[in-house]
């Protein structure tokens, strides 16, 4: 009968430990640190976005789940998921969404909290383009697309870099034929004149983003 009997405080300190399983510290994570985030608690899980996204079928988890296990406070699961790099910003999700929610941009927000935090996926293709593609891009404010390719293909090491530009050789004549590849890129390439402009306006783009995110705190 003894073993059966529980005082208040253990009474109140098994309360606390049940509420504490669902308090989700997580959604709130999100709403301060991942662009648009405060929209995430909006979702009425009807599925549309799921339905209209047309790599729907090949995504880990689709934005519908996504929110869910937000709400739910499934804090690893959502940011070590490959999911927000199968976004393709065609925005069809957003253009039907009952709610007009900005899923792309949460999306994407979710995938760039998650590589800042360092739990995004280490060998996803989509994660390892999108870092080469704004390394690229912000040096010079444009794409210089043979440093890209060449990024690209040489990533994993120079034996696999070397087999894969054989492989792509005809293509790579082709473009050569049709003037849309010039190997003087390598040596330098078309930038924007501007660079200094560019810089400081990535730069304020940072420190408004850092400002945002500290109000939200």
């Amino acid at each position: 009968m003894d073993a059966l009997q529980t005082t208040p405080t253990a009474t109140s300190e098994a309360n606390t430990a049940a509420t504490a399983r669902y308090r989700n510290n997580f959604l709130q994570e999100v709403e301060a640190h991942v662009e648009d985030g405060q929209w995430v608690k909006m979702c009425m899980q009807c599925g549309v976005c799921a339905g209209s996204c047309p790599l729907g079928a090949h995504w880990q988890h689709t934005p519908q789940k996504i929110f869910q296990m937000i709400r739910a406070g499934q804090r690893e699961e959502v940011l070590r998921s490959d999911a927000m790099w199968m976004c393709t910003s065609c925005y069809n999700c957003v253009v039907r969404c009952p709610r007009k929610l900005p899923i792309t941009q949460i999306m994407h927000g979710l995938a760039s909290y998650a590589h800042k935090l360092g739990l995004a996926p280490k060998m996803q293709p989509t994660r390892d383009f999108s870092i080469l593609f704004w390394r690229n891009c912000t040096r010079t404010g444009r794409v210089n697309e043979l440093k890209l390719t060449l990024g690209l293909y040489f990533k994993d090491g120079l034996l696999a870099g070397i087999k894969q530009g054989w492989t792509m050789r005809y293509v790579a004549l082709g473009l050569l034929k049709a003037k849309r590849l010039n190997p003087f890129e390598l040596f330098g390439g078309h930038r924007c004149q501007d660079q200094k402009g560019i810089a400081a306006m990535l730069k304020k783009a940072r420190e408004i983003e850092d400002q945002r995110q500290r109000a939200t705190h």
